[in-house]
């Protein structure tokens, strides 16, 4: 599958950018949240998914959540129109000793399903795989960020690949993969070969002639 970051888009545009990349062969649309702390970026919140699921009653909406307090956004999010919605494992340290990140994290899980959508665990390339590898059995995917969060653009990470595979190695079949950060039609093959099954692009759809974005979405996916 391959979700097109919209944080790429044509912000002037939003509405018809959407429905191109729905049109051109997207599965879904990725939405990347950024609060300004978490990471150094402020980007959109729940209006902007509200519009999108106006504009694309039938989209699946994928909404990243890179933020401090990620249990803020769940309900905001779901009365938006969100299908599905990943925290960060790295959010979930708040307390001068660290705290029970893991039950935490747990928790928000069982809370973002109760509101009726699936729940994601994100985890950035700095952080050690150790600290996500006890939630992912209980969330409905894993999500590898393969450049740190915060601007589109970025070159994506090699070593991040090692971390998909370990993931991709404990999935069940009704869990999700997905890879988010400098993924092109170049380095489509090796992240999907790590196991990733759902692979996240910003620049390399949007940045794209909307001619060529069908193209672009068909090598990601590999077909």
């Amino acid at each position: 599958m391959v979700a097109p970051s919209i944080l790429s888009a044509d912000f002037c545009r939003m509405g018809e950018e959407c429905r191109h990349a729905i049109e051109a062969g997207a599965d879904a649309l990725h939405l990347d949240v950024m609060d300004g702390h978490f990471v150094p970026n402020l980007t959109m919140g729940p209006d902007m998914c509200r519009w999108i699921r106006r504009e694309l009653p039938d989209a699946l909406l994928d909404v990243h959540l890179m933020v401090s307090y990620p249990e803020q956004y769940f309900q905001p999010f779901c009365d938006a129109g969100a299908d599905h919605i990943s925290f960060h494992i790295e959010a979930m340290a708040r307390d001068p000793g660290g705290g029970d990140e893991v039950g935490r994290a747990i928790e928000f899980i069982a809370d973002i399903r109760e509101l009726g959508m699936t729940a994601g665990i994100a985890i950035n390339p700095p952080t050690p795989l150790q600290r996500v590898l006890p939630v992912v059995e209980h969330a409905d995917m894993a999500l590898v960020m393969s450049v740190n969060p915060g601007f589109s653009g970025q070159s994506f990470i090699p070593e991040s690949l090692a971390k998909t595979e370990t993931i991709a190695s404990m999935l069940r079949p009704d869990q999700r993969l997905e890879m988010d950060g400098g993924v092109t039609p170049a380095n489509a093959p090796l992240i999907r070969r790590a196991g990733c099954d759902l692979l996240v692009a910003a620049s390399a759809v949007f940045g794209k002639p909307r001619d060529q974005r069908a193209g672009v979405i068909a090598e990601l996916r590999g077909g």
